[in-house]
């Protein structure tokens, strides 16, 4: 554990790891723009830094009519305890042909120091609002924000949504906009392998994840000099997508970011999913 209180470092790669996972887990639809989307999807996930386990990250999704709503919750807790951090993140817009329209966004966590808040509103172009507690001015370094910058883009959970729309062939190949409150930024996704997956319980699946690498594309909210010769390796952040062709979607079943110091990872420990025809679907890994 001696890597983990390198400092600021190896909490903020548990942190990071959040970040990104928030904005590709955990549905892909592998299905025609028209099929029904699933009724639910919950899935628990253990998160790891350098190879210690961290902490649990919990989310939910549920879809009605030509709208969603997605909830996370992860908790952290390293260094016996004397490290902790809990966050809460939720979503909610709507359902077009074009794909999702993100209305609202929140996300509140604290360690044992501190408690921060974002919340995001949208008008249907782009983002309306932007609350932040504390609200700090942003340092002299700092790339800023311009309009442009906020419009056409999802927050961490509705770019989970985005991400359903590909087809399959494509899963690996596209580019996410993103907006979390303080920073813009692209994930650049590319196809990199598949490799097999063994289950504790048969579910009648394809036992086979599609790798992608993820490329973190700063684009505003960001101090120049973090990445120059950054210690994370944003161009090879790595998602591992497993198939359900029973419910029509993709799954992320693995969520690593490596770094100088060790590796971040999020890795699936149990996923159900009630699909549009109310058949449930049981994953453990």
């Amino acid at each position: 554990m001696a890597n983990l209180g390198a400092g600021t470092r190896g909490r903020n790669a548990v942190r990071g790891l959040i970040a990104v996972a928030a904005a590709t887990l955990p549905i892909e639809r592998g299905i025609a723009a028209d099929a029904n989307w699933p009724n639910e999807v919950s899935a628990v996930y253990r998160l790891s830094f350098d190879g210690f386990n961290v902490g649990v990250y919990r989310f939910d999704a549920h879809f009605a009519g030509k709208s969603y709503t997605a909830v996370g919750k992860t908790e952290i807790s390293a260094l016996f305890g004397a490290f902790k951090w809990a966050g809460n993140f939720s979503g909610n817009g709507a359902l077009e042909s074009a794909g999702p329209r993100p209305e609202a966004f929140e996300m509140r966590y604290k360690s044992k120091k501190k408690v921060t808040s974002v919340k995001i509103s949208f008008n249907g172009v782009g983002v309306s609002s932007v609350a932040l507690v504390p609200n700090k001015k942003p340092s002299p370094e700092t790339i800023k924000l311009k309009p442009e910058n906020l419009k056409n883009v999802f927050d961490p959970m509705a770019a989970t949504i985005a991400m359903s729309d590909a087809n399959p062939a494509d899963a690996c190949n596209r580019t996410i906009p993103v907006f979390d409150g303080k920073a813009r930024y692209d994930l650049r996704l590319s196809f990199k392998g598949r490799e097999p997956i063994a289950e504790k319980r048969p579910s009648g699946q394809p036992k086979e994840l599609v790798v992608c690498r993820v490329k973190y594309i700063p684009i505003a909210g960001h101090k120049p000099k973090d990445f120059v010769d950054p210690w994370i390796d944003y161009n090879d952040i790595e998602i591992a997508l497993r198939a359900i062709p029973k419910a029509g979607i993709y799954i992320p079943y693995r969520v690593k970011i490596p770094s100088t110091i060790g590796s971040a990872v999020m890795t699936a420990d149990t996923i159900n999913i009630t699909a549009a025809n109310n058949q449930q679907i049981a994953l453990t890994q």
